[in-house]
């Protein structure tokens, strides 16, 4: 397939990501939770909430984790550190199928495959493409990274998004899921936290889409 043949197939669908994990030395970090939520281009969501992924990572108890992730994540750590959480073989697995059930739903082809989406998600893909293969496989090669838009809209010196509350999330992504003191560092907030943020900035930086219109 051509260049010019796969940049007429536009997108259909974005698997938003989002990774914690034990140390910043992504050749060596090991994941500790995954969380996917599959959307359209109009950021509506392609499958109901139960689809979404949402795993905590077995951790060999031998791993070094760095103090930052020691402090700030211990309840996710002793989860990792049981039997509670998914060897990494299961959890690639589930997100492979989690991804395919929603291309199938976007009516996605080969030439314009699932699209990863969310903040700072080169990260994530990095260890995507170290540890979960099967999912990394479904992917297109380009990324929809918020951080991107943020930026943009910062340098305009504008306020960011508040993307840590749970009340402009539920705001600007109305669909979302967010359970008890769900917050930063869950990736499952996170990942829905960077759709509300993308609607927040389409709004603001992007013209406004017609009901034809696209992404």
């Amino acid at each position: 397939m051509s260049g010019l043949e796969e940049e007429s197939q536009p997108p259909r669908l974005y698997l938003w990501f989002d990774t914690e994990f034990t140390s910043l030395d992504l050749e060596k970090a090991a994941l500790l939770q995954v969380a996917l939520v599959p959307t359209d281009t109009r950021l509506r969501r392609l499958l109901p909430a139960e689809a979404d992924v949402r795993l905590a990572v077995r951790l060999d108890p031998a791993h070094p984790v760095s103090p930052w992730a020691e402090e700030n994540l211990p309840g996710l750590l002793a989860v990792c550190r049981s039997e509670r959480a998914a060897p990494v073989a299961e959890v690639d697995a589930r997100l492979e199928d989690c991804a395919r059930r929603a291309a199938q739903a976007a009516g996605a082809t080969e030439a314009a495959p699932p699209i990863l989406a969310g903040n700072s998600v080169h990260a994530d893909r990095w260890l995507a493409r170290r540890l979960l293969p099967r999912f990394h496989a479904q992917l297109h090669y380009r990324l929809l990274d918020v951080t991107s838009f943020k930026l943009a809209w910062l340098a305009r010196g504008e306020a960011a998004f508040a993307k840590d509350d749970p009340a402009s999330v539920r705001a600007w992504f109305p669909e979302a899921r967010i359970e008890g003191e769900a917050g930063l560092h869950d990736a499952y907030f996170d990942a829905q936290a960077s759709i509300a943020e993308m609607a927040y900035y389409r709004a603001r930086l992007l013209r406004p889409e017609t009901e034809t219109g696209g992404a």
